[in-house]
């Protein structure tokens, strides 16, 4: 029988994550519809496209704390559960990707993994975006920074000095690289191609 406490939790953690920050403020500023620009993704990459990069750094720190906040808030009201904060933070992305607010069409959810990686354990956390970093300085590419930091987060979570054994959060891990490259489809063709918009650069 399912815990009522992990279906709460994973509840919440949608609905958190199904806010489209991207889409609000980018209406609030007076940009009009995000999905109707660049990508059509409703994420901090394809807002940067709009030429406001506070904007796109906002949207960028509201993405990511869907998760993080997801994580944390179950960690404090929920205690012999180890699952209940990884399932928040994994359904806040899943909400994300596919908010009910926007037909489940949403963005690629590489912020808000960021932000729950972060949460469920920070060294594994900031290792994953320091790879992002590393990645996107040297191709500029936002997509393929995206995936492979998320594919290097599963063996980030291996190395004992960062979590050590931590089967839980290892498989969330995977599951949101998946998810990630899933997510990334057709940047995988634009990149294959040599079609796809650098960062900064509108497409």
């Amino acid at each position: 029988m399912i815990d009522s406490t992990l279906v709460i939790a994973a509840l919440g953690g949608y609905l958190l994550g199904s806010i489209p920050f991207g889409l609000v403020l980018t209406r609030m500023a007076g940009l009009g519809d995000i999905r109707k620009i660049g990508s059509g993704s409703i994420g901090a990459t394809n807002v940067l496209r709009t030429g406001n990069k506070p904007l796109a750094f906002a949207v960028l720190v509201l993405d990511s704390g869907k998760g993080a906040i997801a994580v944390l808030t179950t960690m404090a009201l929920v205690s012999g559960l180890p699952l209940a904060p990884i399932l928040a933070g994994v359904f806040a992305v899943l909400g994300h990707n596919y908010p009910v607010w926007l037909k489940f069409k949403g963005g690629k959810g590489i912020a808000t993994t960021l932000g729950t990686l972060v949460a469920l354990s920070w060294p594994v956390g900031l290792a994953t975006c320091a790879t992002w970093l590393a990645v996107a300085a040297a191709f500029r590419y936002s997509s393929l920074a995206g995936m492979l930091s998320l594919l290097s987060a599963p063996f980030w979570t291996m190395l004992p000095i960062l979590l050590g054994p931590a089967p839980l959060i290892q498989t969330a891990a995977a599951f949101l690289a998946v998810l990630a490259c899933i997510r990334h489809a057709t940047n995988i063709h634009r990149l294959l191609r040599g079609e796809e918009p650098k960062i900064g650069q509108k497409k």
